[in-house]
């Protein structure tokens, strides 16, 4: 049994005359008789009582009616889903993130993307930027957000946010109320720092900026993400450096003090493996191009 066999059919059924049904497809009448003898001929059943005078369904017929329409619609259904899936229309979309990206323009992104892709279903994945690369190797990720430069080569990139670093404190700290500091006033402070694991790049970069001021921080507290550090500091049991996005975090208690010198940049690159091939992955790139600053040269 095939399609064409059901589409034949319904015409058929509907018109309950050959030369009208026949005229309805576009067909002649013998293949019109053929393809109804070969549908009878596949479900072992008459579905036509026809001679001289009538054609109308058997009993077998009427019933088959509803089924045969319904297999029509699902296959149409069906083949929708594919183009709009091919298009980039449907299906889901998995996107890893570190959580500094709650403040550095995510929110907007997703939302200008689920505007113009309303049946697409993106699925949020916060993870480190380490294990990020290695969700997009086995492809369990479509697309990710970190804060490293030390991409594997099988990556295409986009920088999607630049920003200083700067000092969070505890409120009631003697240095909160600073318009600026320099970084050597937090020698002898307990810091807090994302894990050396997680994020290799910038916990190197804190310590090299610590020891151009003059000293080695005390770190106390090693931590996964950026607002489990924020989160210690406004509890009063240490100070940071964090990127300057997290002022936005609204965590109480705590204050964001800027350095009085520029320090090394802390950057975020959004991610996707280069051979993948993936319409919807495809859109939401070009949303993240868009959202992402440009540099002097106008390349990214």
């Amino acid at each position: 049994m095939e399609f064409r066999h059901l589409r034949y059919f319904l015409a058929l059924a509907e018109e309950l005359h050959f030369g009208r049904a026949a005229r309805r497809l576009s067909i002649s009448q013998p293949p019109l008789s053929l393809n109804i003898q070969q549908l009878e001929a596949s479900i072992g059943v008459k579905l036509f009582i026809r001679n001289s005078r009538e054609v109308r369904l058997t009993a077998a017929g009427e019933a088959f009616v509803p089924r045969a329409r319904a297999l029509l619609e699902q296959a149409q259904e069906a083949g929708r889903h594919a183009r709009d899936v091919e298009q980039g229309l449907v299906g889901r979309l998995h996107i890893g993130f570190v959580g500094a990206m709650l403040y550095q323009g995510l929110p907007q992104m997703l939302r200008q993307f689920q505007a113009q892709h309303p049946l697409l279903q993106v699925l949020l994945h916060e993870l480190n930027s380490k294990d990020q690369f290695i969700d997009l190797s086995h492809e369990r990720l479509d697309l990710g957000f970190v804060h490293t430069t030390r991409a594997p080569p099988d990556l295409s990139r986009i920088l999607v946010a630049r920003q200083p670093f700067v000092c969070c404190l505890p409120a009631a700290h003697p240095l909160a109320k600073k318009r600026k500091l320099s970084l050597h006033q937090l020698q002898g402070e307990p810091f807090a720092m994302v894990a050396r694991a997680v994020a290799p790049d910038y916990h190197e970069a804190i310590l090299s900026l610590c020891t151009e001021a003059g000293f080695h921080p005390e770190i106390r507290y090693e931590l996964r993400h950026w607002l489990s550090v924020v989160s210690l500091v406004s509890q009063g049991l240490g100070v940071a450096l964090v990127p300057q996005a997290l002022r936005q975090s609204g965590l109480p208690d705590t204050a964001f003090v800027p350095l009085d010198s520029e320090t090394t940049p802390y950057d975020t690159y959004c991610l996707w493996k280069t051979a993948r091939e993936h319409p919807a992955l495809a859109s939401f790139v070009e949303t993240v191009r868009a959202s992402a600053p440009k540099p002097a040269n106008g390349r990214r």
